[in-house]
């Protein structure tokens, strides 16, 4: 089977790639869909949202639903064929993570729990093969009184600008053992085993998927000079002002809907005298059907 994310099929990868560029948002406005309750799409909003991911992996809706309810981002992305939560041992009972501040028990110990900056990662790159996160959607409630913005980009677009500087940088970043995040022992979580895969790979339906995150501290990258290469020349890509990298700041009642693209966090300052900032992040071992 003919695949543009096979190194041997060249035709196949220009045609895709000129398809791919020639489709390419422009801007952030581009991804941006006014929705009147995201918990019940009209056809014309979902086809809206749809054709956003085709095009970029994501789509941001913005909505008038400012309530604190994890039924919003849930179904929202049931009509997507979002179904199988990975309900991580921080998540709420319902499967869906309170992103916020939090300044007491385990959860203060881990940076999205914070106020801290999040470099650039696809979610979900420590777990194991069988709980893969393909699908995503972050939910904002509240926003902080400054920063917290996202910076987004479509991991078939980080594919293709790597593939076009060099061939060789997708075949080490495709090598099993290309990323390792090694053992650990929490006193809540218990032992979690090393976890070694590619950074680019293929699910069953030849779809390109990414696992990937900028920490320095707790990866270990297989110690090879194409390796380490392709690596530096990811690292130069997000660093660098493509026209392909978004910036997006996500109001109350505006949510990222994605097949788990790059995307990272910028710090943010809550209003002492109100509320923290409040996200809801559900993720899924699904691939959003559009």
């Amino acid at each position: 089977m003919k695949s543009p994310f096979d190194l041997s099929d060249t035709e196949s990868y220009l045609r895709w790639r000129e398809q791919k560029l020639a489709s390419a948002p422009k801007s952030v406005n581009e991804l941006i869909v006014e929705v009147h309750d995201p918990r019940a799409l009209t056809p014309l909003e979902h086809n809206a949202l749809a054709e956003c991911v085709r095009r970029s992996n994501m789509a941001i809706y913005a909505s008038p639903f400012h309530d604190a309810d994890t039924e919003i981002p849930r179904l929202l992305g049931a009509q997507f064929g979002l179904e199988s939560l990975d309900a991580n041992w921080l998540a709420g009972e319902d499967g869906i993570s309170e992103i916020r501040v939090f300044d007491n028990g385990t959860r203060q110990n881990y940076i999205p729990y914070t106020d801290k900056p999040i470099k650039w990662h696809t979610d979900g790159y420590y777990n194991p093969p069988e709980r893969t996160i393909r699908g995503m959607v972050l939910h904002c409630v509240r926003t902080a009184s400054s920063g917290g913005e996202n910076q987004l980009m479509d991991h078939e677009m980080a594919y293709l600008q790597l593939r076009d500087e060099n061939p060789q940088h997708i075949l080490a970043l495709m090598q099993a053992d290309a990323m390792t995040i090694p053992d650990r022992v929490d006193e809540t979580d218990g032992v979690r085993t090393a976890q070694s895969g590619p950074v680019f790979s293929l699910d069953s339906g030849g779809n390109l998927h990414m696992r990937y995150t900028a920490r320095t501290r707790s990866i270990e990258w297989k110690k090879d000079a194409a390796t380490l290469a392709a690596v530096a020349a990811l690292e130069r890509l997000l660093a660098s002002d493509t026209p392909h990298i978004f910036q997006a700041r996500l109001d109350p009642g505006m949510g990222l809907l994605c097949n788990n693209v790059l995307h990272d966090r910028s710090a943010f300052i809550d209003d002492p005298g109100q509320p923290s900032r409040l996200l809801y992040r559900a993720r899924y071992l699904d691939r959003m059907n559009t």
